[in-house]
């Protein structure tokens, strides 16, 4: 048989984890939608590859030519 009296103090620390949740959840809300929106806005996904600044000769066009 277990014991189901819950202190005061439990109803406190259960509304506390319940803020801290919700605001680590509106945190990554936060950051998935800014980097949904920052994929969007680079559209091709040429401009998404070179997008760190390096340069890499497999993604850069070739001119026919040569």
């Amino acid at each position: 048989m277990a014991i189901k009296v819950e202190h005061e103090l439990h109803n406190r620390r259960r509304g506390r984890n319940m803020g801290v949740g919700l605001l680590l959840v509106g945190f990554v809300a936060i950051v998935f939608g800014l980097t949904v929106v920052k994929v969007l806005q680079l559209g091709d996904a040429n401009q998404f590859e070179t997008f760190d600044h390096v340069a890499r000769p497999q993604i850069i066009p070739q001119d026919g030519g040569e």
